[in-house]
């Protein structure tokens, strides 16, 4: 099914005598890998090991898919029997990433909703309900974004003529909140093993059922991932989970950034993936790495900032010369392994990372503290005299960057639009400029998608970063039912992130744009 193959370049050294070579060899003696495949909870200290203790069911992830993947292939072909063959999955963070990863890699139509966006929702609404399931995706059961589009997805099959019931599928924890009610109202319910944090939970129902029933070959994947298992696993320098940990680890606290990109034979996405699981594990108590997802061409690649380190990753197919063939290494770090070994891979390397580190790579302190903030905004949503931010002047807010951005730090955009609109498209052409003219990672990430992603080590992590939110108003309102619409949501939410983050001390310049209007992302552009 493929092997794991890592290349370190000249400037990520992993010899003998190395720092990288030495957390290898401490890894080793520690047997850590094995241990981490035993589910030895105590790994990461005695503070982390209740929450350890149950999150460790990733690691035995291929029994509970040989019982899930009949299921899933027996309601696709319902589905087909009834002319559905359009999937809509509502999900946010580790919920929505992985599905997505696993449809661009198969090539197959799954329509994403990770935003509480007025457009994006509309759009996902419009299309033909006739032929349309839509896939719930919630670990809690009780993620806002998620049951506010379950809310106005039933609406919608109601106002069709169709029973909500035979087109909603969930995907929940067992004994949550969406659980229990789904089953009362008559939906089909997926439950994932509830010993696996939703980051960690690629090969697990959250995974595979919206991919699967979307036409994904998720037998493959989970034979790819099962293949590696037992050398990710094994406490030996060879074992590439304790060799990219390792590389990582080597490089903090400077060189906290992964500028993640992709051979043209392996352009799944899986950087966003990455983003989530890394971030997210090792952003608290005032550290962590943060993993930037970007297209090969981008100006980092060129020049690349003393704070970061190169990782591409690629399928692994192919010869050397070939158009498949893994990229060649004079930097960083090359990872080549098909798919499924590559998540096994990113999500070992990960936990034994915060052995690494110090940290528990398995709870999320600062996540809480947004929602909050969030929650609060939207009660006072209609109230509150509070205005939306305008954008400050053109020069002001290019000043205000150059001062904000810490020695060494990065600059996080954080964009609260239509991810699929002409603000969007701007917003990728000022992230490359901002980062040649900075000479600092630029990361650009859409809200509220982001706060379930990176928004821990934003507010958890090293305070070394600022903050350009930007969002919108005007877009026609869509509303939730028995609730404020979607266009009030997300304007609390981005209210309530930009609220904690400067109760942080990190610096936010925010603005909001008319919908659909770049002027003021051009004029930046044409000054810079």
């Amino acid at each position: 099914m493929g092997e794991i193959e890592i290349a370190f370049g000249a400037d990520v050294a992993h010899t003998n005598g190395s720092r990288a070579g030495e957390l290898v060899d401490a890894l080793v003696r520690d047997r850590a890998a094995s241990r981490l495949f035993a589910h030895d909870a105590g790994l990461w200290g005695g503070e982390a090991e209740a929450e350890a203790a149950i999150r460790l069911g990733w690691t035995d992830f291929a029994p509970d898919a040989e019982l899930l993947i009949p299921r899933i292939e027996a309601l696709r072909d319902e589905f087909a029997g009834d002319g559905v063959d359009r999937f809509v999955l509502c999900g946010m963070g580790g919920s929505s990433l992985a599905p997505a990863v696993l449809a661009r890699w198969a090539g197959v139509e799954l329509t994403m909703i990770d935003s509480t966006h007025p457009a994006v929702v509309s759009r996902a609404l419009g299309g033909d309900l006739a032929r349309t399931a839509v896939i719930v995706s919630s670990k809690s059961g009780s993620t806002i974004e998620t049951r506010s589009h379950l809310a106005t997805f039933e609406q919608a099959f109601r106002e069709a003529g169709i029973d909500p019931a035979s087109r909603v599928v969930i995907v929940t924890d067992p004994g949550s909140p969406l659980d229990e009610e789904s089953r009362a109202a008559g939906r089909r319910v997926f439950t994932a093993d509830p010993e696996v944090g939703g980051r960690f939970s690629a090969l697990t129902a959250f995974g595979l059922v919206p991919s699967g029933l979307a036409g994904v070959d998720v037998r493959r994947l989970v034979d790819e991932a099962q293949a590696v298992r037992s050398t990710l696993a094994r406490d030996d320098v060879s074992n590439p989970a304790l060799q990219l940990a390792s590389a990582i680890a080597a490089g903090l606290p400077q060189r906290f950034v992964l500028l993640v990109g992709e051979a043209a034979n392996a352009r799944w996405g899986l950087g966003s993936w990455i983003e989530q699981l890394v971030a997210e594990s090792t952003g608290k108590e005032g550290h962590g790495v943060l993993p930037i997802a970007l297209r090969l061409d981008a100006p980092e690649f060129s020049e690349v900032p003393q704070q970061a380190v190169v990782v591409q990753v690629s399928d692994g197919a192919g010869h050397p010369g070939s158009p498949d063939a893994a990229p060649a290494v004079d930097r960083g770090v090359v990872v080549s392994a098909p798919l499924g070994a590559q998540l096994l891979l990113w999500e070992t390397a990960t936990a034994l990372l915060g052995r690494l580190m110090g940290i528990d790579p398995f709870d999320q302190p600062d996540v809480e503290a947004a929602k909050v903030a969030a929650r609060a905004a939207l009660a006072e949503a209609g109230s509150s005299t509070s205005p939306a931010p305008a954008a400050p002047p053109t020069a002001e807010i290019l000043n205000r960057l150059r001062e904000s951005v810490p020695p060494g730090g990065y600059l996080a955009i954080q964009a609260y639009v239509d991810p699929q609109g002409v603000i969007a498209a701007a917003l990728a052409e000022l992230r490359d400029r901002l980062a040649s003219h900075l000479r600092v990672p630029v990361a650009l990430g859409f809200g509220p998608s982001y706060l379930h992603s990176v928004g821990q080590l934003h507010k958890g992590g090293p305070a070394l970063g600022a903050f350009l939110q930007i969002g919108d108003t005007g877009t026609p309102e869509v509303p939730i039912p028995d609730s404020k619409g979607f266009g009030v949501l997300i304007a609390a939410q981005a209210r309530g992130d930009r609220e904690v983050l400067a109760e942080r001390g990190r610096p936010v310049i925010a603005m909001t744009l008319a919908a659909g209007d770049r002027s003021v992302i051009d004029a930046l552009l044409a000054a810079l």
